[in-house]
C-alpha cells in the first residue's frame, strides 16, 4: 500500500472529527443564544391571576396599583389605623401575591403596614420583565409611591430569594431603618457559575451583584438563611455577612429554601426588626 493509500483513511477520520467539532460548536453557540434571549424563562416563573381574583387576607388589606412605563404593577397594602412603620416586601421568583402575601397577622401584631408588589407578568400585573434595569426601576417606582406616606416612621425593606438582590439595591439608594435579606444570593452571577459552569459570565443579563451593593448599605442588616437550603447555599449569606460589618446572620438549622416562613425563629426575627430590637 502506498503512502497516499495509507493517508486516505486518516484524512477521512480527520474530516469527520472536524465536522463533529463544528457541529458541537454550532450546537453550543445555539444553546448560548437561547440562554441569552430566554433568560427570563429560566429566572422568572410567574403565576398569572385573573382580574376578578379576590384575596382572602382581611378587610384591612387593599388592592392598589403602581403605574410604570408600559405596565401596571398590582400590589397589596395592609393598612393599620395608626401604623408604627412600613414593611416593603419584595418576593421570590415564582408564584404571585396569592402565595406570597402570608403571615399577615405578624405585621398586624407589630402594628406595621405591609406593602408587596407583583412584578411584571406576575399575578394581576401586566407587561413582562425584559431587563435588570427595568426590574429595578419598577421597584424604585413602587417605593416612591408608598414610602413618602411613612416619613418619620420606621421603614423596613425585606427581600426574599430573588427579591433579596432587588432589596439590597433599593436599600443602598434610600437607606431604610432596616434591611432584611431572606435566602439571599451573593450574586446571580455566582449562582449561574454554580449551576451552569459552562456558560460564560458575560452572557448573564441579570447579574444582580448583591455582593457589590451591600457594602453601600449603611442601615442595619439582617440575613436569614436556611442551613438546609439546597438551592441557594448558606455560603452566600455567610459571604454577604462578611461584607457588611453591621450585618447579623441568622441560620435556621432545619430550614430549606422555601419554608422559612414556617419557622417561629424567622417570624420572631422579623417582629424584632419591626420593633427596632
Amino acid at each position: 500500500m502506498g503512502v497516499i493509500e495509507m493517508a486516505a483513511p486518516l484524512l477521512r477520520w480527520a474530516g469527520l472529527a472536524a465536522g463533529a467539532a463544528g457541529v458541537a460548536l454550532a450546537l453550543y453557540a445555539a444553546v448560548l443564544a437561547l440562554l441569552w434571549w430566554g433568560q427570563e424563562k429560566l429566572l422568572f416563573m410567574p403565576e398569572k391571576l385573573p382580574a376578578t381574583h379576590r384575596f382572602d387576607v382581611g378587610t384591612d388589606v387593599h388592592e392598589t396599583w403602581v403605574d410604570v412605563p408600559g405596565a401596571r404593577l398590582h400590589a397589596l397594602h395592609l393598612r393599620r389605623p395608626a401604623p408604627a412603620g412600613l414593611a416593603f416586601y419584595l418576593h421570590g421568583n415564582a408564584g404571585s401575591l396569592e402565595g406570597w402575601f402570608v403571615n399577615v397577622d405578624l405585621y398586624r401584631r407589630a402594628n406595621f403596614d405591609l406593602f408587596m408588589i407583583d412584578y411584571r407578568g406576575y399575578g394581576k400585573s401586566s407587561g413582562r420583565i425584559q431587563s435588570q434595569a427595568q426590574l429595578l426601576d419598577d421597584v424604585r417606582a413602587a417605593w416612591a409611591q408608598v414610602a413618602p406616606h411613612y416619613a418619620g416612621l420606621r421603614r423596613v425593606i425585606i427581600g426574599r430569594s430573588l427579591g433579596s438582590g432587588l432589596a439590597a439595591q433599593l436599600a443602598a439608594e434610600v437607606q431604610p431603618e432596616h434591611l432584611v435579606l431572606a435566602s439571599p444570593y451573593a450574586s446571580m452571577a455566582q449562582m449561574a457559575a454554580e449551576l451552569y459552569p459552562w456558560v460564560p459570565q458575560a452572557l448573564l443579563r441579570y447579574p444582580l451583584r448583591t455582593d457589590l451593593i451591600l457594602p453601600q448599605v449603611r442601615s442595619p442588616v439582617l440575613l436569614i438563611h436556611g442551613a438546609r437550603d439546597d438551592f441557594i447555599a448558606p455560603a452566600h449569606a455567610q459571604r454577604l455577612a462578611a461584607l457588611a460589618p453591621q450585618a447579623q446572620l441568622l441560620l435556621l438549622p432545619q430550614a430549606g429554601h422555601n419554608d422559612l416562613q414556617m419557622y417561629p425563629a424567622y417570624l420572631q426575627a422579623l417582629e424584632e426588626v419591626m420593633q427596632g430590637r
